[in-house]
């Protein structure tokens, strides 16, 4: 009796275990749970500096967070990386190699340490408790160059002396810098002592006896407190007794931030920048009202859209002529150029032509050539408008044009800086490379800065999407979407040009990290239905990848047939070609619904062959097309991967071109598959949430219901970094604003809208929804709901908040739709 007991007890066992593994019937409270039930994807893949390691983070226990993992090239089982490894780390990203590349320097803990990388030797140049940052071989590689108290100090490789090269100084102190007189100083010293970091506690001496008598009875019995207090005091009286050649001039900064102190590789001219930050620019609160206090806390915000920004001034300081020189905006070609919009304005058109003034400029760089022959600064327009190369001349002072690139819109791409960084360096002393969107697509280029000749090293309606030149300067290594707008792919291109050489093949998105030593690829590898796994391939065309994780999808999750989206192409009413992710129902539901999902972020790419940052919206519309709807996912205008001409087709109007294109999406449907027109509906969040909005205000016998997530209601309430690229500034084009603003049109609703927002949204502030819950009760509307979410922000973290959201979307397609 015991015995059958036992067999039905572990034949139970072995059904449920089968049973939990087994997906079933998709609901939103299956999908919506912690996403650790899909699986664990490797993410960060880096190589150590030596390129005998590979490590990522990765969880494939389930554990409440992600560890580092490793692998080598002789062992590709991952293993758990050990706490030593963790902190003996080095990566390239972290060091600056000399031009031989036969040793590098690092900071590290806040000291600099310079390797030799044939011997493997180790030496460090300082030991101190205050914090030294941002080594790079200078003087000709002699002497190597940091960062200190914001000032540069540079270690001679031979004697091991150390001298000052600047002298700024915060504040009011300080003389402003002379046209001459001062020479420069020197201080030095052979080795610094002890492990001195600088502590603010026990600097201020204090008038009060108890506090006497505390402190010194402290300092009496606590050997570490004594010993930090000793080594902080020498370090203080060490910077300040540096023996003096010459007097150091010193250069007031006032109150101004200082930013990008650097040196150049010949150690003569000293750049930096100063910002101005500004301050009457209001910012805003969000409250917090589930506290564990039981009181209401203000959360602090950020500005609005055109609210006064911070502005910077240019400086190089010529150590040898002992000048600090100033770079005169005055000379940019173009400065003063008005953007078109201003036409708009007549009478501001007038004013602004009568009085042109120089535009607000902010500097990068400057980026020197690698024997310091020649500068190049990257100068963008505060109205992003314009991006300048430039390169400033060591003799003269001034600045020639190598590049301008204009966008009556405004710059941006892959590559230009922005949410994508910029890409460019030198490939020789003469021959400074970048990428520009001029041909309407962002692609490769070179100029050479003696005689301004420029070339096109990639053409074609695709984008590089990222670039980095080989260590030997001979080859680019690019990720392109050159064989579908819905992959990226991994190449090599000469430096000449010519036709770049595939390497990777896998179909979807192949996240290239480079080994060091440039053989090996850490591939990141994901399909539409295949989260992220990571692969090892060499850096050779026809190579093989080989897969090193395999923990992405859970038993579970691989139990359910996910559909795999057709990435299919629409017409436009102008003609264009719109690119979309397609789910069909097995079997139509009666009367033949469908949804249209709108992505965010507005420049973002979803109708793509790879794993989607919105993977709950894919098992949605998974679940959506099981119960017979028809679902659209479109990149419509605006979208990324399409190059500039997409990108910018928003511009002045969000609302317009976008929202066009969904509506033409709904008729694809209609004309393709035969979709009832009345029962068509749509949700999206963030910026989906406000094509959302604008769709059911502005073109409602289009969309029978739709539910607006996190969405912006009035332009003006968001940031000033996104929006005043695409609708300038608020109190400059007013029109810009009214025509994007659902606010506005809000009187158009006449179907259902389902409104979601977190209370704690600190990017699309609540405010946005209650301002247009009070706008609709105004105007008498009694077809929409407000869902609160009181402790979530922007991106929901809780289960529960995903799960309330969902349903409350599917419930209103199941009410409205069918």
């Amino acid at each position: 009796m015991l015995k059958r007991f036992i067999i039905l007890f572990l034949l139970g066992c072995t059904f449920h275990s089968f049973a939990q593994q087994k997906l079933g019937k998709l609901t939103v409270e299956k999908i919506m749970r912690d996403p650790k039930w899909i699986g664990s994807s490797p993410s960060n893949p880096y190589w150590s500096l030596d390129g005998k390691y590979l490590f990522f983070n990765w969880n494939p226990d389930n554990a409440p967070d992600d560890s580092l993992y490793f692998i080598t090239r002789e062992n590709t089982t991952p293993a758990k990386a050990t706490i030593e490894q963790k902190q003996n780390i080095l990566i390239e990203f972290n060091v600056k190699w000399n031009l031989a590349h036969t040793s590098y320097v690092y900071s590290k803990d806040g000291d600099i340490f310079l390797t030799n990388a044939k011997s493997g030797v180790t030496r460090q140049i300082t030991s101190t408790t205050d914090m030294e940052s941002n080594p790079e071989f200078s003087f000709n590689e002699t002497k190597i160059v940091y960062s200190h108290s914001q000032n540069l100090f540079a270690w001679d490789m031979a004697t091991g002396e150390t001298i000052q090269l600047t002298n700024l100084k915060s504040g009011a102190s300080g003389t402003s810098a002379p046209a001459s007189g001062a020479q420069r100083g020197a201080g030095r010293f052979e080795n610094f002592g002890g492990n001195m970091r600088s502590q603010s506690s026990g600097s201020n001496e204090s008038t009060n006896q108890e506090e006497k008598w505390l402190k010194n009875d402290q300092l009496e019995y606590f050997e570490v407190l004594r010993s930090r207090k000793e080594k902080r005091e020498a370090t203080a009286d060490y910077y300040k007794n540096l023996p003096k050649k010459d007097e150091l001039r010193t250069i007031n900064i006032g109150e101004q931030s200082l930013q990008g102190l650097g040196l150049s590789p010949d150690g003569r001219f000293v750049s930096y920048r100063l910002i101005q930050q500004a301050t009457n620019a209001k910012t805003t609160i969000i409250p917090s009202y589930v506290t564990e206090s039981g009181y209401t806390v203000d959360l602090p915000g950020r500005t609005k859209v055109g609210a006064p920004q911070s502005t910077s001034e240019f400086f190089i300081y010529d150590r040898q002529k002992d000048t600090v020189i100033g770079i005169k905006t005055g000379q940019i070609p173009g400065i003063k150029d008005l953007p078109d919009y201003v036409k708009d304005y007549p009478s501001e058109l007038e004013k602004r032509s009568k009085n042109p003034v120089n535009r607000k400029v902010n500097f990068m760089g400057p980026y020197w050539s690698p024997k310091g022959t020649h500068a190049v600064l990257e100068i963008r327009s505060q109205d992003n408008k314009d991006r300048w190369l430039m390169t400033w001349d060591t003799e003269s002072g001034k600045l020639k044009l190598l590049d301008r690139q204009r966008d009556e819109a405004w710059i941006g791409g892959p590559g230009m800086g922005g949410f994508g960084g910029s890409s460019s360096g030198w490939i020789d002393e003469n021959t400074f490379w970048f990428q520009s969107e001029a041909s309407g697509y962002s692609h490769l280029y070179t100029v050479n800065v003696i005689t301004n000749e420029k070339k096109a090293l990639t053409s074609g309606k695709y984008e590089v999407q990222q670039a980095k030149l080989s260590d030997d300067k001979k080859y680019f290594y690019i990720t392109t979407n050159e064989v579908h707008p819905g992959e990226k792919q991994f190449y090599r291109l000469s430096v000449n040009g010519g036709k770049a050489e595939r390497i990777t093949t896998m179909t979807g998105a192949n996240e290239v990290t480079i080994s060091p030593d440039e053989k090996w690829l850490a591939v990141r590898y994901s399909y539409s239905t295949k989260p992220w796994e990571l692969y090892l391939q060499e850096n050779k065309p026809g190579s093989n990848a080989v897969q090193i994780t395999n923990k992405a999808q859970s038993a579970e999750f691989k139990s359910y047939s996910w559909r795999d989206p057709a990435v299919i192409t629409f017409t436009a009413r102008d003609g264009a070609q719109v690119y979309a992710r397609l789910y069909k129902p097995t079997r139509p539901a009666s009367g033949k619904p469908a949804v249209l999902f709108v992505h965010g972020a507005g420049y973002l790419q979803n109708a793509h062959k790879w794993w989607s940052d919105y993977f709950r919206e894919f098992m949605f519309n998974n679940m959506l097309a099981d119960n017979g709807y028809y679902v659209l996912d479109i990149d419509y205008r605006g979208s990324a991967g399409y190059g500039r001409d997409w990108r910018t087709a928003i511009y002045r109007h969000m609302g317009g071109k976008d929202l066009d294109d969904n509506v033409d999406g709904a008729e694809y449907l209609v004309k393709t598959f035969g979709v009832n027109p009345k029962h068509i509906g749509l949700y999206g969040g963030s910026y989906g949430g406000f094509i959302t909005l604008m769709a059911l205000f502005t073109t409602p016998d289009v969309f029978k219901a739709g539910a607006a997530l996190r969405p912006v209601t009035d332009w003006a309430n968001y940031n000033n970094g996104y929006t005043s690229n695409i609708l300038n500034e608020p109190y400059n084009d007013s029109l810009a604003y009214k025509r994007s603003s659902p606010y506005y049109f809000a009187n158009g609703l006449k179907n259902h809208l389902l409104i979601c927002h977190g209370m704690m949204d600190l990017n699309v502030h609540f405010q946005d929804a209650v301002k247009l819950s009070q706008r609709l009760i105004e105007l008498g509307k009694d077809n929409w709901e407000l869902a609160p979410y009181p402790m979530e922000d922007h991106g929901f973290k809780e289960p529960s908040s995903w799960t309330d959201e969902y349903k409350r979307i599917f419930k209103l397609f199941e009410s409205e739709l069918k």
